[in-house]
């Protein structure tokens, strides 16, 4: 029996979006659908929803939890991450709280920046012991990462765990629908060029029936420069750097140097910004969770529509050998040729029987290459603190990444590490 493992499968929204998705797909029928979490009760929960998926859907997968790890990824073909090392409660409170302490703010903190560099390093050990089970067990499976931070996790995952791994993010299928719905833009028909990286790429091509429409739309989101809302520093981004980001506001705010500033405070204000953002989310989700699982007793049947989530379509497409075009993280073998080749990007991809093949893009534009170098430079010297295992790697980290540079001193970045490190205590390996 073909197998699907879902790490992390306690993320029961996630969880119940992909592998929901897998059980509306003809092509997956049959398949077992593996789960694991160390969480035993939201393990339990996503059990529970999944058949509940499963009846309603008529669907013939197999739905089986497992308290082993090893024994979760026995035999798959596909392995699905969604995990988040330390939660909330302690480990996002202390990526935001301690920072504070130096005046340094935050709005989602997951990617790089301060918090992103912590969570890096708290949750690569834990992958790579996957991937070390994933080498015995399941060898030829096809690792699908949705964990943040993207970047970084896929990168070690294909330099240093030996599995074959793509990530895989909502922000580029997403990216010109919610711009054009913004904009009040037909997408109909649309053609656009993704490329950069996890993000950090940027909407290269936007065309219909041949014509750029990109004039159209900085003209529109001119129009939008005086008005409150949810795009504003993409919109300065666009008009500043020619090209409009992927990734929503409130990431993008913390990936530049130029937003988040104690010396110009009402840049808040003006861009609409979002401090202290994600610990918010993770609140109202841990309360729709709590939410969710009251419903299950009065919700007997839960009627899934297959999501834009990119898994069960790569799935699919490896099963049927029809190709499908996604936006893949994968590492840079001269596909971005102004980019580090060290360096994960994300491209657009072919997907069939063969497995994820990445397509060839060529130079960015050099100021938008310049600016993705900016992140690159804090995820590769992450990766060396987490691999070598010293911490002075940390401190370079962090005196690169955009954001902390424009804000702290060299002595401040030093002394927030070393706070960082001791409140994470055992959440960290032990660095020299």
């Amino acid at each position: 029996m073909a197998k699907i493992t879902f790490m992390g499968a306690g993320s029961t929204v996630f969880a119940r979006n992909v592998l929901g998705d897998v059980m509306k797909t003809p092509a997956l029928q049959g398949f077992e659908l593996a789960l694991f979490d160390i969480n035993q009760e939201r393990l339990t929960d996503s059990e529970n929803i999944l058949n509940n998926i499963k009846t309603t859907s008529g669907s013939t997968c197999v739905i089986k939890a497992y308290t082993n790890r090893k024994d979760a990824l026995r035999g798959a073909n596909f392995v699905v991450n969604a995990i988040q090392v330390g939660g909330y409660d302690p480990c996002t409170i202390t990526d935001f709280e301690i920072p504070k302490k130096y005046g340094l703010r935050q709005t989602i903190a997951d990617t790089i920046g301060i918090g992103g560099i912590f969570r890096n390093l708290r949750t690569i050990p834990v992958v790579l012991d996957f991937a070390k089970d994933m080498q015995e067990v399941c060898p030829d499976a096809l690792f699908l990462n949705y964990t943040n931070p993207m970047a970084v996790l896929t990168n070690v995952l294909n330099t240093y765990g030996g599995v074959k791994t793509v990530g895989l993010c909502h922000s580029v299928q997403s990216c010109m629908p919610d711009m054009f719905r913004h904009l009040g833009m037909d997408s109909t028909g649309v053609q656009t060029k993704i490329a950069g990286i996890n993000h950090m790429a940027w909407l290269l091509e936007v065309t219909k029936d041949g014509v750029d429409l990109y004039p159209e739309i900085k003209r529109r989101a001119k129009e939008k420069q005086n008005e409150k809302h949810g795009d504003m520093v993409r919109f300065e981004l666009m008009n500043r750097f020619g090209y409009y980001i992927t990734e929503s506001s409130e990431h993008s705010s913390e990936y530049h140097p130029y937003f988040i500033k104690k010396s110009y405070p009402e840049l808040i204000e003006r861009f609409n910004i979002p401090l202290d953002e994600y610990p918010r989310r993770c609140i109202e989700q841990i309360a729709g969770w709590k939410e969710m699982r009251d419903s299950l007793v009065n919700e007997p049947r839960i009627e899934h529509v297959r999501s834009h989530e990119y898994a069960s379509f790569i799935m699919e497409a490896m099963e049927t050998n029809i190709p499908f075009k996604i936006g893949g993280n994968v590492m840079n073998t001269g596909l971005i040729t102004n980019l580090p080749k060290e360096a994960c990007v994300e491209v657009p991809c072919l997907v069939d029987s063969s497995g994820v093949t990445p397509t060839y893009v060529g130079d960015l534009p050099p100021q938008l290459a310049a600016l993705n170098r900016t992140n690159i430079n804090t995820q590769l010297l992450t990766i060396e603190a987490a691999i070598k295992l010293k911490k002075e790697h940390i401190y370079h980290a962090a005196m690169l990444d955009p954001h902390t540079a424009a804000e702290l001193s060299l002595d401040d970045i030093v002394a927030l590490c070393d706070d960082l490190i001791e409140a994470h205590g055992s959440w960290l390996p032990k660095f020299s």
